[in-house]
């Protein structure tokens, strides 16, 4: 989308008359490893609330504390997600070709409002995810996963993360919006352009954008049952441009943290023989690693944006009305505050923020966990003596300000169980009432 051009303006000095000291929170030093002892350092140096610089002269602040991001997504009266708001923008000192834009800049959905007309949206969103059958996604995510294990299993070697991780939640997620497979793939490729925050990123932005436009315009013609038939005809009235938007924020939030959710969780079972041997033993559950996952290495490490709509203090700092901060999500799941004193999270204790908080928590949790549960599920069971090819210090994340994903997960294996019969209706219905802990039955 092409925002409006912004109004010029003078700039003026930051809180406290002087500029704090900002760190860049990018750069080719910063991946998945070094970015856990840079969080402690920024919360050593300047406390929950850490000054960074998210591009060239843009500077934000990193919400670190769990306490304070709490407050930060639950208080809007404060805090604001209308990115019209934000100060550098109003005044003209952000590129509108800036590699940030496609990921801060205003969109008609509902991650960047606020009140009654985000709570409009995401009531469509909301009922579009509600009608998603968990019976039927369950068995379409184990049909994807084996047929994935069968494209490799011959070879008795992959890398996990191209062959299986990065595929199936494209193919299953793209086939709940309505899209092919072969333009859901020219989809997730525009999308990783889009939040790479390169020099590519606004031409990605528009490739995505026509993607989604020719969806729409066919679901208005020929509704089906999927995500975008229902957003379009749900009660609250979106418009084509809202359900665009929309779509953007669900696919952006569904595909790639899955992608990460998933071979996360499976380097932790290769590379956690104590952890391998309690899941085994039934000491442990796959929902434990997946809970383990979202406090040490959540999938999206970072998120923006919140805009504060008065000067206020907060975290130890002097906000200005205007300021961008930012959700430190993985930050404040390492907060000391409230880990135990071995720093090391309580199994079944889901107080991380992995998932954000407030009255804009993700609605989509429910189906991402039971993706990734039964992803990981099937390639354990296909998969029994599925090892690590290459020393675990070998592993390599890729490198993004916002995504926590690894970059490789070579394994090897020996003979495949496809054979193998599928798990009992009841050891099924105990997985989908503990995704769906709610509603007990799929709508």
């Amino acid at each position: 989308m092409t925002l409006p051009p912004p109004p010029t303006g003078t700039s003026r000095p930051p809180a406290g008359g002087r500029c704090p000291v900002a760190t860049p929170l990018y750069g080719p030093d910063l991946d998945g490893d070094t970015m856990p002892a840079f969080y402690e350092k920024l919360r050593r140096e300047h406390g929950p609330v850490a000054p960074v610089t998210i591009a060239p002269g843009m500077q934000a602040w990193l919400v670190l504390g769990h306490r304070e991001l709490l407050r930060l997504t639950r208080e809007e009266q404060d805090f604001s997600h209308d990115p019209r708001r934000w100060t550098l923008l109003r005044e003209g000192r952000v590129p509108l070709d800036s590699p940030i834009m496609p990921m801060v800049g205003w969109r008609p959905a509902l991650l960047f409002t606020d009140g009654q007309q985000h709570r409009r949206m995401r009531s469509a969103v909301s009922h579009a995810l509600a009608c998603i059958n968990g019976h039927e996604l369950r068995r379409s995510v184990r049909a994807t996963a084996e047929r994935l294990i069968a494209s490799f299993a011959d070879r008795h070697e992959a890398d996990l993360v191209p062959h299986y991780a990065r595929k199936l939640p494209l193919q299953v997620i793209t086939g709940l919006l309505g899209l092919d497979e072969r333009t859901g793939q020219q989809l997730v490729q525009a999308i990783a352009g889009m939040v790479a925050a390169n020099a590519d990123s606004v031409n990605a932005a528009q490739r995505m954008n026509t993607i989604l436009q020719g969806l729409i315009e066919e679901k208005r013609r020929r509704p089906g049952n999927d995500v975008t038939s229902s957003l379009l005809h749900h009660p609250a009235r979106l418009t084509d441009e809202e359900v665009l938007h929309n779509l953007v924020v669900m696919f952006v939030a569904g595909n790639q943290t899955t992608v990460n959710w998933i071979a996360t969780t499976l380097r932790i079972l290769l590379c956690d023989p104590a952890f391998r041997s309690s899941l085994t033993g039934g000491h442990l559950s796959v929902d434990d690693a997946l809970d383990l996952v979202l406090w040490r290495y959540p999938p999206t490490q970072n998120f923006p944006a919140r805009y504060a709509t008065r000067d206020l203090e907060f975290g130890g700092q002097h906000i200005r009305t205007g300021d961008m901060l930012l959700l430190g999500l993985a930050g404040a799941n390492q907060d000391p505050e409230v880990l135990p004193p071995d720093g090391v999270p309580v199994t079944g204790n889901r107080s991380h923020l992995a998932f954000g908080a407030g009255p804009h928590t993700c609605p989509a949790q429910d189906p991402a966990r039971l993706i990734t549960r039964t992803a990981v599920d099937t390639i354990r069971h296909r998969l029994p003596d599925l090892e690590l090819a290459v020393p675990e210090s070998d592993l390599g994340w890729i490198k993004s300000p916002w995504s926590k994903g690894l970059a490789a997960l070579p394994v090897r294996f020996t003979e495949p169980q496809l054979s193998q019969a599928a798990p009992s209706h009841a050891a099924e219905q105990q997985a989908f009432s503990q995704t769906f802990p709610q509603s007990g039955e799929p709508r």
